[in-house]
């Protein structure tokens, strides 16, 4: 084989790959050229977007600030003297209530602090 053999082989070769990429990439373009398709099909099914009037509005007394209250176990009710069942309508919605003092408990000097601060503890 001479030299022209192996240029026209390879440039056979050449040509076939570039053509298969040509290829790969028009399935690709139609692929995504279908997805746009079908996304705006999609969409056009969709409700309306809302208008000015029904978006949300803030209320008349402005921002809703956050509420501070002290809370304490609600215990659960002690039925063994009464002799009958707790029912699940006599249970309330939450563990904790609002506490009858809402002075908040402060710091006292001899007290400890939190749980592994290196504290002497209690005094």
């Amino acid at each position: 084989m001479d030299t022209a053999t192996y240029v026209v082989l390879a440039s056979s070769t050449h040509r076939w790959a570039v053509i298969t990429a040509f290829i790969g990439g028009l399935v690709v373009a139609g692929a995504l050229v279908w997805a746009v398709r079908v996304g705006m099909r999609y969409m056009d099914q969709e409700e309306p977007r809302p208008t000015e009037e029904e978006q949300p509005r803030m209320p008349d007394g402005g921002a809703v600030r956050e509420m501070r209250e002290v809370r304490e176990p609600d215990e659960m009710p002690d039925m063994s003297r009464t002799g009958s069942r707790l029912m699940p309508y006599e249970l309330h919605h939450s563990s904790t209530r609002t506490c009858k003092d809402q002075q908040r408990r402060r710091w006292l000097p001899g007290s400890s602090g939190a749980f592994g601060s290196g504290g002497p503890g209690h005094v």
